[in-house]
């Protein structure tokens, strides 16, 4: 299997679904390597290992460190790695913070959050060289400032200003575009007008792929299961019954057997 390109993931457009998912370290990233087009080291681990409330107390020493495992662990699937809260508050400031994930990380893309007021972020970034999927609609890293976790494309404004996002984005070299928490029938428009590829997260089928958190399609993190989540394993629950046996099988001196010691 050939180690998959940001052009393969552009080609698909239209014509094959487009499959991402989170991965942190590279025990987990081994597992899905090859399974999944994308990887996405996402700010997500925040919340899902990190035990925080949103994803904004990542930084990059920490994005830098997880990427760095992910890549050690693939060899086939595309890596994409966030950009953190407070790294790409300047065009300058997001070229040097996303060279260091090139350079020193080994993604094969980032990501980053925002609207229009990132438009000249993205289009030095691609300008230099970097591949970037940008991602709109609902944006975690704006919860303080939006007050929570809000559906987009409610009304026209929300609806004008996302059309708006995605043409002008596809205009300055994306590859890709991450929709989040979007109405399915705007997100389903928006993939029309779309010429690359737009991967969905609790926006509907009708987008060309879909991205999910691995501890939540995977049930290991349950302090709440968004809408949009499908869990295709109860992992915690399975985990939970597995270390209980462990720690009976030592006190009941079960383990280690004979055949396990020396």
């Amino acid at each position: 299997m050939q180690k998959i390109s940001v052009s393969s993931i552009r080609k698909k457009k239209g014509k094959e679904k487009i499959t991402m998912i989170t991965a942190y370290d590279a025990l987990m990233a081994k597992i899905f390597d090859g399974e999944v087009e994308v990887i996405l080291v996402g700010d997500s681990l925040a919340m899902s290992f990190g035990g925080y409330k949103d994803t904004l107390s990542i930084n990059m020493d920490n994005m830098l460190y997880h990427t760095m495992a992910v890549k050690r662990g693939v060899q086939h699937s595309l890596i994409v790695a966030d950009m953190p809260f407070g790294s790409y508050n300047s065009p300058k400031q997001a070229l040097k913070n996303a060279t260091k994930l090139y350079q020193q990380g080994g993604a094969d893309a980032i990501k980053l959050e925002g609207g229009l007021e990132r438009l000249k972020h993205i289009q030095l970034l691609t300008q230099s060289g970097i591949a970037v999927m940008a991602h709109i609609g609902l944006k975690p890293q704006f919860v303080r400032a939006e007050g929570g976790y809000k559906i987009q494309g409610k009304d026209d404004v929300q609806i004008s200003t996302l059309k708006q996002e995605v043409e002008a984005f596809n205009q300055v070299g994306v590859f890709a575009i991450v929709l989040e928490g979007v109405k399915s029938e705007v997100a389903a428009k928006l993939t029309k007008i779309s010429d690359v590829p737009i991967i969905g997260i609790g926006s509907g089928k009708e987008v060309d792929g879909q991205v999910l958190v691995w501890s939540d399609a995977f049930g290991f993190f349950e302090e709440f299961q968004p809408r949009f989540v499908r869990r295709y394993l109860e992992g915690r629950k399975l985990l939970k019954q597995a270390i209980q046996e462990f720690a009976a099988d030592i006190k009941n001196g079960y383990f280690p057997s004979d055949q396990e010691s020396y």
